[in-house]
């Protein structure tokens, strides 16, 4: 920092002044499992992200409230029966009369299962589990919501009595949604979904957009689309869909409403954010690059047939471009877990250099900074060095040891 009269440096700042000599910068990585600090400053940007396009702030209109907004939850469908939890003392697949599958498992369960029991997700018959239809739904799942909102909008537009093409022009559907792994891994999708104006949060909606309307469409655009598979002779095609059970909640407009909170939605989408695989049965945290490195996942035997499943699929040509040997870490689902229209609010590249401008402000008056960095050098600290240094004579006097205890054995044998 200097004196911007005069010139005179006011500070300089040198790593020599930092714990261990190095600079540390934020890896931006989301799981509190990689890097905790970084998925807290994650958690509170999705939660103002969310929160800005529910009740206005960063740029965003505060009557933003009053356009229709829901709450929406779409499942993937069933691919075979899994043990389920209870909280409330049920049975998990209570039969009157014993029957076995095919491959002579039992296709009921008696026991009652904590959502803690780690049977809970797990395939009663993992023969019978349709893992292929899984991982295929897992890598369409984008398109199943691209074809999803196109079909709520020409929904609209039909009810409203208008040409699908003239539905742009007066109104637009924004949304922000996060993809949440079930205990049986496989991904539901939580929605923020609000009907604004063609210019989005600043225009008000038109006056046949209503939040029963907006819903009645939600929910007819999600029991009707489908995404059909490439042919494959190996698997054949498959059409996809979302699940039976659906979710469409209007959300509050004012406190005396009883309805769903913003606040309360923004902050459940801004805590799923941050879980690490681990905590979600989401697979793991990083790519694998090898089919060896698939036992070595600390998951369910289930998540790991899975990841087995995309990387025998992702070795088929006809799923080459679904690149799911890429994306076996994370079952074949290849969406970022948040995602959003462009119109509902602000971004995380704002977020960010508004959070920057804001740190800066501690600046001297009269002051600049000169953000001019030079590169010094590369390796260790003089005390690391010397760690490093030890190290390396260790194993160097090691290697010497085992070749001469294994000199005299080799001398006799010859």
């Amino acid at each position: 920092m200097r004196d911007a009269t005069t010139g005179e440096i006011l500070h300089h700042y040198d790593t020599r002044n930092e714990p261990g000599e190095h600079l540390l910068v934020r890896c931006r990585n989301r799981r509190a499992t990689v890097c905790a600090p970084c998925s807290r400053l994650h958690a509170g940007d999705t939660f103002h992200l969310v929160r800005a396009g529910l009740i206005g702030g960063k740029n965003v209109p505060d009557d933003v409230r009053e356009h229709p907004r829901l709450f929406v939850t779409l499942t993937a469908p069933s691919f075979g029966p899994v043990h389920r939890a209870s909280t409330t003392g049920e049975r998990c697949r209570p039969r009157r009369r014993a029957a076995h599958c095919a491959h002579e498992r039992p296709t009921g369960c008696a026991s009652v299962h904590n959502p803690a029991d780690p049977l809970v997700g797990q395939p009663l018959c993992a023969d019978c589990y349709d893992y292929v239809t899984h991982v295929l739904w897992h890598a369409h799942a984008g398109e199943l919501w691209d074809r999803f909102a196109r079909a709520v909008r020409r929904r609209l537009a039909v009810t409203a009595g208008l040409p699908q093409s003239h539905f742009s022009d007066r109104a637009r559907l924004s949304f922000a949604k996060v993809a949440e792994y079930q205990k049986r891994a496989a991904v539901h999708v939580h929605a923020v979904v609000r009907l604004d104006g063609p210019a989005g949060p600043i225009d008000p909606p038109p006056v046949w957009g209503t939040a029963a309307r907006l819903s009645a469409a939600v929910q007819a655009a999600a029991r009707s689309v489908v995404v059909r598979t490439s042919y494959s002779p190996a698997v054949g095609e498959h059409g996809l869909r979302w699940g039976r059970e659906i979710d469409v909640r209007p959300l509050r407009a004012r406190p005396e409403d009883n309805e769903l909170s913003d606040d309360a939605v923004a902050a459940y989408v801004a805590k799923y954010v941050t879980k690490g695989a681990s905590e979600t049965a989401a697979g793991a945290d990083r790519r694998l690059s090898a089919w060896g490195d698939i036992d070595a996942v600390p998951a369910s035997p289930h998540v790991r047939t899975l990841m087995r499943t995309c990387w025998r699929l992702g070795g088929l040509a006809e799923f080459k471009h679904l690149r799911l040997r890429s994306w076996a870490h994370a079952l074949g689902f290849r969406g970022h877990v948040l995602t959003k229209s462009r119109a509902y609010s602000a971004t995380y590249a704002a977020l960010r250099a508004e959070r920057a401008a804001h740190e800066g402000h501690d600046d001297a008056p009269g002051a600049v900074t000169d953000a001019s960095w030079r590169y010094v050098g590369s390796g260790h600290t003089p005390g690391a060095a010397l760690i490093a240094a030890g190290v390396a004579d260790d194993l160097a006097r090691n290697r010497e040891h085992a070749r001469s205890e294994l000199r005299p054995a080799a001398e006799a044998g010859s």
